[in-house]
């Protein structure tokens, strides 16, 4: 009998951080007649992932990550979900591998961005012959599309507010800081820090609650990625949380980079927007400084 696809190609293997990307990627594998292999952030997975097979382990172990690709005879591997925190160095359990690599391993965590860091494991993952892949590769339906994806679209001021955003977020980018940026008649009032894109969002209600933000004008949330960012890893996502949070802020919508942003939940983001009179749109950053044409 001739070997089936998935037995001439090694497994996938799923890094799952938290949040909902990771149980989507994994679903999205499944139907694809993969079968993943699961590997759970310990204090960062917040999923049940016992209907897969499955390893817990700390962030930094590369000694149990490389054990579970070779039980599981896994060959590619997608990094997906939130993780809050970075591990210590001695938390760090490198293979014979990264045993050399170590004192600038240790470096890249005290002082990298997070662009920087992601690099630095995807590095020291494929040093292994895993190959790493991006969520849209095995997910392709998450990514952003180009134009509104509800029944709002942004006005001119939106629009205006847009390009203000994405340019604050390529020169926040470029720093290896953030995704995001809000921009309010013109005006960058706030850029995406470790906190977390929630957590900035929140910051401009308050600011707004405090008179500190025209109450008048409401703007605009942008998230891109950053100019050298490694797509395989940490797209920009958004999901019912950033609507919710945007119409707490007065936020007139959200803007993403279409093709290289994740909507997660989708048709509840949709639902979500249309409710709250929000526009939620992909922008293209080859058509024009807004993105849409």
């Amino acid at each position: 009998m001739a070997a089936s696809g998935q037995d001439q190609k090694g497994r996938l293997a799923i890094i799952a951080g938290s949040g909902f990307l990771p149980a989507y990627v994994a679903d999205a594998a499944r139907q694809a007649g993969e079968n993943p292999v699961v590997v759970a952030l310990t204090d960062e997975a917040d999923r049940d992932w016992s209907a897969f097979d499955h390893a817990n382990l700390g962030v930094g172990n590369f000694a149990g990550l490389e054990a579970v690709f070779r039980r599981y005879g896994v060959d590619r591997v997608v990094m997906s979900g939130g993780v809050s925190r970075r591990p210590a160095w001695r938390d760090v359990r490198p293979t014979w591998r990264v045993i050399g690599e170590l004192p600038s391993t240790i470096r890249t965590l005290l002082s990298g961005g997070d662009n920087a860091v992601l690099q630095m494991v995807i590095r020291l993952i494929e040093a292994g012959g895993v190959r790493v892949v991006g969520a849209h590769e095995i997910a392709p339906d998450l990514l952003a599309t180009t134009g509104p994806l509800g029944r709002f679209s942004p006005s001119e001021e939106d629009l205006r507010d847009i390009a203000q955003g994405a340019k604050a977020a390529d020169a926040l980018g470029l720093l290896d800081v953030g995704q995001g940026a809000v921009s309010v008649g013109g005006r960058v009032v706030a850029l995406e820090g470790a906190e977390g894109t929630d957590k900035m969002i929140e910051r401009v209600a308050s600011l707004r609650a405090e008179g500190r933000i025209s109450k008048r004008r409401r703007g605009v949330l942008v998230k891109l990625c950053k100019p050298q960012q490694d797509v395989r890893a940490d797209l920009p996502s958004i999901g019912v949380s950033t609507v919710l949070n945007a119409k707490k802020a007065g936020l007139a919508g959200v803007a993403v980079e279409a093709g290289r942003a994740l909507v997660l939940e989708r048709e509840a983001v949709i639902a979500a927007a249309d409710e709250a009179g929000l526009f939620v749109c992909g922008i293209d950053r080859g058509l024009s400084a807004e993105g849409f044409m």
